[in-house]
C-alpha cells in the first residue's frame, strides 16, 4: 500500500509540474514587452513582441530556456549545448564575423536547422516566422545599441560546367593559400604537395608542419566552449553540404569562432572553388574512400624539404654576377711648365 501510495504521489506532483510548466508566464526578454522598442535600427511594437514571446515558448524555450540562456528542461545533455540566445552572437549568419545577422539569416537557420545539432528545422507559418525573429533578437542587448552587418553576397558561381577544375584548385589553395590545415582543420594532401602548393601559390617555403597534421585542433570560441574545427570527411556541416552552402560559410567565417571572413582576403573565383573541394570531402563521408584518404595520408614515408637554390648560382654552376674586369690606371696627365 506505501509504495502504491507513493507511485500516485510522485504521479500527481508530476502532472502538477507540467501543468505549472504550461500555465507559466511568457519567457522574459531584455525589453519590456508592454511598449514599443527600437531592435537593430528597426522599431517593433509591444503587440509584436508579445506574439514572439508565444512563439518562442512553443517552439525555442524547451531548449533555450525561458529567457535565451541555453538551459531549458530539454537542454540537458545536448552536445553541443543550445545557444545561449542573450550573447547575441551567430555562427551562421551571411555577414562578416563579430556582426549581427539579417533577418533572412534567422529564417534560413530557424527553417532548415543545424546540421547534427538538437537544433531542428522548424515548419513556423510566415508570419509567426517574423514576430518570433523580433522576440529573439529582444533577449540580447546587442540589439539594442547596433544594426544588421551588410549581407556578404558572392558573385556567381564561375565553376558550374567545370567541377573537376573547381576541386582541383580548391584543394590547392585550401591547402597553399589559405592554409587551412595550419592550425584548425586537418590536412588531407601530402606534405610534399603542400609545400608544393604554397611554394607555386604565395612563393614561400613551409618547412615544418604540426604532427597531428591529419586531425583538427580544438580552439576557443565565444560561447564559452572549446570547438573542434570539423573534419569533413566525418562530421556534418551544421549549416548545410551544398556548394553554395559551403562558400556562403566560407566567404562569411563562423561568428564567435576561430573560423575568419574570408570574403576580400580571397578572391571569390577561390572561395567557390574550395567550396567545391569541402563538398568533395563531405561526399567520402561513411564510405571506404574516408578511411583510405586517412590511411594514405598517416603510411606516407618520412619527408625532407629540398634544399634552397644556392644563392646567386645560375644553371650549370656559373655564377649569374657578371665578370669583372681589371680596372686600366688612368692616363697620366702631363705637367704644365
Amino acid at each position: 500500500m506505501r509504495s502504491t501510495a507513493a507511485a500516485l504521489l510522485l504521479c500527481a506532483t508530476a502532472v502538477a509540474t507540467m501543468v505549472a510548466a504550461c500555465q507559466r508566464q511568457p519567457p522574459s526578454a531584455g525589453v519590456p514587452l508592454d511598449r514599443s522598442v527600437t531592435l537593430g535600427g528597426k522599431l517593433v511594437s509591444a503587440a509584436q513582441l508579445t506574439r514572439g514571446a508565444a512563439a518562442y515558448s512553443h517552439y525555442c524555450r524547451a531548449c533555450h530556456g525561458e529567457g535565451g540562456h541555453g538551459d531549458g528542461l530539454s537542454a540537458r545533455g545536448l552536445n553541443p549545448p543550445p545557444r545561449d540566445l542573450r550573447l547575441g552572437v551567430y555562427k551562421f549568419a551571411a555577414v562578416s564575423t563579430g556582426q549581427l545577422p539579417n533577418d533572412e539569416d534567422f529564417r534560413r537557420i530557424i527553417t532548415g536547422g543545424l546540421h547534427g545539432t538538437a537544433m531542428l528545422a522548424w515548419d513556423v507559418p510566415a508570419m509567426q516566422l517574423d514576430d518570433l525573429i523580433q522576440f529573439i533578437k529582444a533577449l540580447s542587448p546587442r540589439w539594442q545599441n547596433e544594426t544588421p552587418g551588410e549581407p556578404i553576397v558572392m558573385t556567381k558561381d564561375p565553376w558550374t560546367d567545370r567541377e573537376s577544375a573547381a576541386i582541383d584548385r580548391g584543394r590547392r589553395v585550401y591547402h597553399g593559400m589559405a592554409q587551412c590545415a595550419v592550425a584548425c582543420h586537418p590536412a588531407y594532401a601530402t606534405r610534399e604537395e603542400i609545400f608544393t602548393f604554397t611554394q607555386e601559390l604565395t612563393q614561400m617555403r613551409v618547412e615544418e608542419f604540426r604532427p597531428d597534421l591529419y586531425d583538427a585542433i580544438p580552439k576557443p570560441s565565444d560561447f564559452g566552449v572549446t570547438i573542434l574545427p570539423p573534419d569533413f570527411t566525418f562530421q556534418p556541416l551544421r549549416s548545410g553540404e551544398t556548394v553554395p552552402d559551403i562558400a556562403r560559410s566560407i566567404a562569411s567565417g563562423i561568428g564567435g569562432t576561430a573560423m575568419p571572413t574570408w570574403k576580400n582576403v580571397l578572391p571569390d573565383i577561390d572561395l567557390w572553388a574550395m567550396a567545391y573541394y569541402v563538398r568533395s570531402l563531405v561526399a567520402l563521408r561513411d564510405t571506404a574512400g574516408a578511411g583510405e584518404l586517412r590511411a594514405r595520408l598517416l603510411s606516407q614515408p618520412a619527408w625532407t624539404p629540398p634544399p634552397l637554390p644556392d644563392a646567386g648560382v645560375a644553371d650549370g654552376g656559373t655564377t649569374d654576377v657578371p665578370e669583372r674586369k681589371p680596372e686600366e690606371p688612368a692616363p697620366r696627365r702631363r705637367r704644365s711648365r
